[in-house]
């Protein structure tokens, strides 16, 4: 794949408490990604992205939910998660940015 296309599918880390806490006991960061890529594009990105080496990456899809628009029903959007496990010594700090 070329740069570009690595560049392209990490859309954005997901910070929440539960993603804090992944990170803290089990070395996890937690990305929003494209929702045609793969664990081994996911792999490559990050590690291309942040200088650092990845462990393994687990993926889930995550339904959009039904929502109510005045008197229509609507659904949001399905989208794409991507747990990336770091491999010891590897860190991304996202609050030096």
């Amino acid at each position: 794949m070329k740069q570009t296309d690595l560049m392209s599918i990490l859309d954005a880390p997901i910070i929440s408490e539960k993603t804090t806490l992944a990170g803290e006991k089990n070395r996890q960061v937690v990305f929003r990604v494209k929702k045609t890529a793969t664990k081994n594009q996911i792999k490559r990105a990050v590690e291309f992205l942040f200088k650092v080496q990845v462990e393994s990456v687990n993926v889930l899809n995550v339904q959009g939910k039904v929502k109510r628009f005045g008197r229509f029903l609507g659904t949001r959007s399905d989208w794409k998660k991507a747990y990336v496990k770091l491999k010891p010594g590897s860190e991304i700090d996202f609050s030096a940015a």
